[in-house]
């Protein structure tokens, strides 16, 4: 069913980031790709450098001590996207997104956690032999989403 763009949002993020760079570059993406919130999962990461927009101060940002915490403030009727390879992850070019949705990265070096990929409503990845820089990855899938796309419409709860 396509559905008009009124009251949509997504937030991104990343489950233990690996370096400041990407998580930097990932946040200077999502204020140019229409995110509503940003946040982090785990404490790999220190400052920010690459945020030359300031994102973090031009949009809500939000830090999660690890995973339990960051799924029991999911906004109500968001749907959990992780961004993953696996054997059950959508390609991303046949996915409908969410018209409300959080999309979840993990660092390159792990992925996402297991508990991530069990709790997420959907899992997509990419046409890849290699895994993606994570602001790389998440930089695409905000693209795929603003692209005119049919929206997936969660059932009145």
């Amino acid at each position: 069913m396509i559905d008009n763009f009124e009251n949509e949002y997504f937030g991104i993020g990343i489950q233990n980031g690996k370096t400041p760079e990407n998580l930097g570059v990932l946040w200077r993406s999502a204020q140019n790709l229409g995110a509503s919130f940003i946040f982090t999962i785990g404490n790999r990461y220190a400052k920010q450098a690459c945020d030359t927009h300031n994102a973090v101060k031009s949009m809500p940002y939000f830090h999660y001590k690890d995973f339990d915490d960051f799924f029991k403030h999911l906004p109500k009727g968001a749907m959990l996207v992780g961004v993953e390879k696996t054997e059950d992850a959508l390609p991303i070019e046949d996915f409908k997104h969410p018209k409300r949705c959080v999309y979840l990265l993990g660092a390159e070096d792990h992925g996402l956690s297991n508990k991530a990929i069990e709790k997420s409503h959907f899992l997509v990845q990419f046409k890849s032999e290699l895994s993606l820089n994570v602001a790389v990855a998440g930089s695409i899938v905000m693209y795929d989403r603003n692209r005119n796309k049919p929206r997936f419409i969660r059932a009145k709860e």
